[in-house]
């Protein structure tokens, strides 16, 4: 089954949800390193790897503000790391396709890691690490963990950035990117994420001319591509 198969008037709304994306530099050469959890494997995706976050609760508001308290307390929930919320940078939302088990709308921050121990409650949080984006990709890549889309993408992204402070200025001069994830099945019965931009979006036809965003998820190593419809507009990434 695809998304085709259903339309979001048949589900509930998804639930507000909110991450963070803590980012820091590490060793002599100050290469950029985020923070990494493993969720518990009996629990919603259960042993991913995933940033910190969850939910966002009736007290912590509505909107922006009220992801970034959500973001802010998840965070040292989890970690044990307290987070200035002002600090967060918002650079991503995403809404997860109609096929999805649980759906979460999740707003994506970014921001400075700030000096602490992280500490996990060996509950719904089995494991952490530091590591690099392309690291954290090439794991994925040879079946070492697990990832979804939105993480993937996230790693990707972050890889450009070769430090904390590139990483935060991309992010602040951008703009917010909404993510409305749709599925769609290619020839070889992989799975494919499509996104705003991509010729497939509207009709699932991944042959259909025109431009490019989405993220094959084959196995042995995903590749994401995005391309403008322009003859000139850009080449495939990934």
């Amino acid at each position: 089954m695809t998304d085709r198969d259903l339309t979001t008037s048949d589900l509930p709304p998804p639930i507000p949800a909110a991450t963070v994306v803590l980012v820091r530099d590490a060793g002599d050469a100050a290469q950029l390193e985020t923070l990494m959890l493993r969720r518990n494997a009996e629990l919603t995706f259960g042993g991913m790897w995933v940033f910190p976050g969850g939910r966002i609760e009736p007290d912590d508001g509505e909107g922006e503000a009220g992801a970034r308290r959500a973001a802010a307390r998840e965070a040292a929930e989890e970690t044990g790391l307290v987070i200035d919320s002002e600090l967060l940078v918002p650079f991503a939302h995403w809404t997860p396709p109609p096929i999805a088990p649980k759906r979460f709308a999740t707003w994506f921050f970014l921001a400075p890691a700030p000096a602490g121990i992280v500490s996990i409650d060996g509950g719904e949080i089995h494991d952490h690490v530091w590591v690099s984006p392309n690291g954290a990709l090439e794991r994925h890549g040879a079946g070492e963990i697990d990832l979804a889309p939105p993480t993937w993408v996230t790693l990707h992204q972050l890889a450009e950035s070769a430090n904390v402070a590139a990483a935060l200025q991309r992010a602040a001069t951008g703009t917010v990117e909404y993510f409305s994830t749709r599925i769609a099945k290619g020839e070889d019965g992989e799975l494919v994420a499509v996104w705003h931009g991509d010729a497939a979006y509207e009709g699932g036809d991944l042959m259909a001319a025109g431009g490019r965003h989405r993220l094959a998820m084959i196995e042995g190593g995903w590749r994401y591509e995005r391309l403008s419809s322009h003859p000139l507009g850009g080449s495939p990434t990934g």
